[in-house]
């Protein structure tokens, strides 16, 4: 069972116009928005309008057009950004985190992409 959903974490707030963005693209199910602190050139951040916590939580109970809308919005951010293999880009990295052990810090489900730069290995062995 997936956790409850907090409508008071940052994202919704974002969602309900409380707090400001600044908005890359949107459509009727998903909102892409700049990263306040950014790791890479590139790094938005792209989020469904529905309240999910994680992508399984995400995956398991969006309908499928919440899950077509926001699968083809991360598409429009890769080509609008320039990052998307169309057209020779190199690329980008598209990350989730979900949960304790996957270093997740808003509970409202959301996909990082980043690019404009080589974004080096996925993890580092620890200890």
């Amino acid at each position: 069972m997936p956790l409850a959903y907090d409508d008071t974490n940052i994202f919704a707030r974002i969602l309900r116009g409380e707090i400001p963005c600044t908005k890359v693209a949107e459509n009727d199910h998903a909102l892409a928005f700049r990263d306040i602190a950014p790791k890479a050139p590139v790094h938005v951040l792209v989020i469904p309008k529905g309240a999910y916590v994680s992508f399984d939580d995400f995956a398991a109970h969006a309908s499928d057009a919440e899950i077509a809308g926001f699968t083809r919005l991360c598409a429009e951010v890769c080509r609008s950004e320039g990052v998307g293999l169309e057209g020779g880009n190199p690329g980008f990295r598209a990350i989730t985190n979900a949960g304790p052990h996957g270093v997740q810090e808003v509970p409202h489900y959301h996909l990082h992409i980043m690019g404009g730069r080589m974004m080096g290995p996925m993890v580092s062995p620890r200890d």
